[in-house]
């Protein structure tokens, strides 16, 4: 008789750990669209893990990769010294980047991307003499991981209420979200780009535009629900940073490598910013690694400022551009090219969006925001009890309905990998509103908000 898991020493991340621990949901095993639990149940996995195996889980060629290089060289240090998986991983990321971003820095997650972005950014204005600019502006609701320089430019309370100040000289948009005038829009928004104007109206004029150096969004804000660019919206922003020389950076942790049917975000709108944070389907999330892909002129301004065998830029991480994962990295970006995975992604959003607003007049459905293959439902909140709702759902999904949603407050998440078939895109959403029906029938009563 196996022995019982004890599950008490791992103090788990954004998890409720007493209810989790009470009846814990175990994954074993994964491949392509389905994990594995314990008890030998198969799981559709609508959310790619979170956000990041966008080729499916275990797909062959990258662990075939990871396993060659795991015996070839465990580890390199990258400070001083190199090795040619991390200059080949380099030369991959830029061979999908957006023109004329083509200098890479590697790290380890998405939150360190968006520290090291921030970094440069500051740090750029002083090489070239512009030191005035310390000021970094970042968005409501926007989710930028869990760095202290990320949860300074993010706009989520609950990820910061704890720690005390974090930054100084950060201040943040209003976000785009607008469901009185835009609740189930097909794509994006029609309303709402006039709010990218408060940019320069509000706060370059409060805080004078010399003194900023960088404004910082996702293109879909996803982790506080999907929230999408009005039409306009990122352009806007764009021709406000360029009038005023501040950079410009696109969180892509969740929007690169094929979300939105398109290697980037950046393509997808056509606008390109001076810097692009990524990380998860990097590597299709089977070796943690981050990067920030940065405009040549900005890196060429280090190397000008810095002396003959000085260091450039004093920032690093000791696993950057680590073998296995410049191995994954490697793998993934020829698998995604190899299997036209961004087409196809493209290819079945129009299917995904028709199922997602499948939903519209289901009992609690407030609202459906879909792009490419995301898609964020928002639901009517139970009263005095914010958030439950959704939860249930995520519960019933998992346990009754052999299906993985994900949840943020009372808005459902979805993210699938990009392998999706049309007849898992029918299950996924066909369990959402079976579940949504049975709560009618179960407790009919909603906020009135």
């Amino acid at each position: 008789m196996p022995t019982p898991l004890n599950t008490d020493h791992f103090w788990m991340p954004f998890t409720a750990n007493r209810q989790f621990k009470s009846k814990p949901r175990m994954l074993v095993s994964a491949s392509g669209m389905y994990y594995t639990t314990d008890d030998d149940r198969q799981i559709l996995d609508g959310t790619a893990g979170l956000w990041c195996t966008n080729a499916g889980h275990c797909h062959p060629k990258i662990v075939e990769a990871i396993q060659k290089q795991a015996a070839i060289m465990d580890f390199a240090p990258v400070f001083q010294m190199g090795h040619p998986l991390a200059f080949e991983a380099a030369s991959a990321l830029v061979s999908i980047a957006p023109e004329g971003l083509n200098r890479v820095f590697f790290c380890n997650d998405g939150s360190e991307s968006v520290d090291t972005a921030l970094k440069i950014a500051l740090a750029y204005h002083r090489v070239r003499g512009d030191g005035l600019r310390t000021r970094l502006i970042g968005r409501e609701r926007g989710y930028h991981g869990v760095g202290f320089g990320g949860i300074a430019v993010g706009g989520i309370a609950g990820n910061r209420k704890h720690f005390g100040p974090t930054l100084a000289g950060v201040d943040h948009l209003r976000h785009p979200l607008d469901i009185a005038r835009n609740a189930f829009s097909h794509g994006l928004p029609e309303h709402g780009a006039e709010i990218a104007d408060e940019f320069e109206q509000r706060l370059l004029a409060l805080h004078d535009p010399a003194t900023v150096a960088a404004l910082i969004v996702e293109p879909i804000q996803g982790s506080t629900g999907v929230i999408l660019p009005p039409k306009g919206y990122l352009q806007k922003l764009r021709a406000i940073c360029d009038k005023y020389g501040i950079l410009l950076i696109f969180d892509e942790v969740i929007t690169g490598f094929g979300r939105l049917g398109a290697p980037f975000a950046a393509d997808y709108f056509g606008v390109v910013p001076d810097m692009i944070c990524c990380a998860k389907g990097l590597t299709n999330a089977t070796v943690p690694m981050g990067a920030v892909i940065v405009r040549q002129d900005i890196h060429d301004a280090f190397m000008s400022a810095a002396g003959e065998n000085a260091i450039e830029f004093f920032h690093g991480y000791t696993y950057t551009a680590h073998p296995l994962a410049a191995a994954a990295a490697v793998a993934t970006i020829d698998v995604y090219k190899s299997e036209n995975l961004f087409d196809r992604a493209a290819s079945m959003a129009p299917y995904f969006e028709q199922a997602a607003h499948g939903l519209k007049g289901l009992p609690y459905v407030k609202d459906v925001r879909n792009l490419g293959l995301v898609c964020g439902i928002e639901l009517e909140p139970i009263v005095g009890k914010p958030g439950a709702r959704a939860f249930d759902v995520f519960l019933k999904c998992f346990w009754e309905k052999g299906v993985l949603i994900r949840t943020t407050g009372d808005i459902i998440a979805l993210s699938p990998p990009l392998i999706i078939e049309p007849g898992q895109i029918d299950r996924l959403f066909t369990a959402i509103g079976e579940v949504l029906k049975a709560q009618h029938v179960t407790s009919p009563t909603v906020s009135s908000t």
